[in-house]
């Protein structure tokens, strides 16, 4: 750069100029909790305690924030039906499939590549051992 040079550099994220919505995607499928609620919602409609039964270690408060957040992106459907306790069933909205899909590419992607990662990983930790994370994968 020259010493002329003041002109302030843009900075452009994946989506060029204009916001295309990665962020908050990124937010709601890096959420191991909504992702596991799609994946348990791609194999049909789930009660509220079927759901908590079928993905371990979340907790009761955990599942209702993040149906919540899935509901008001548009991505679960929830429908409550008039009963006594009420009962509360949950699905995947056309948008929510489409993400369950793309979740199940992601799954089958990192299967296929696993194992070329483990190695990578342990080329690298052989060539840079001050360097290594060494966290359990």
């Amino acid at each position: 750069m020259s010493v002329a040079h003041t002109a302030v550099t843009p900075q452009t994220g994946p989506c060029g100029d204009d916001d295309c919505g990665i962020r908050d995607v990124l937010d709601r499928i890096g959420d191991k909790w909504s992702v596991l609620v799609v994946v348990e919602l791609a194999k049909g409609v789930r009660r509220f305690r079927e759901l908590e039964r079928a993905i371990p270690g979340i907790s009761q408060r955990m599942l209702t924030v993040t149906t919540r957040r899935l509901c008001r992106d548009g991505l679960v459907h929830r429908t409550v039906y008039p009963t006594v306790p009420p009962q509360t069933e949950y699905s995947l909205t056309d948008t929510g499939h489409s993400l369950a899909s793309v979740i199940t590419d992601l799954a089958d992607w990192s299967r296929t590549h696993k194992p070329a990662i483990a190695a990578a990983r342990a080329r690298w930790d052989a060539e840079h051992p001050q360097d290594s994370m060494h966290t359990a994968d």
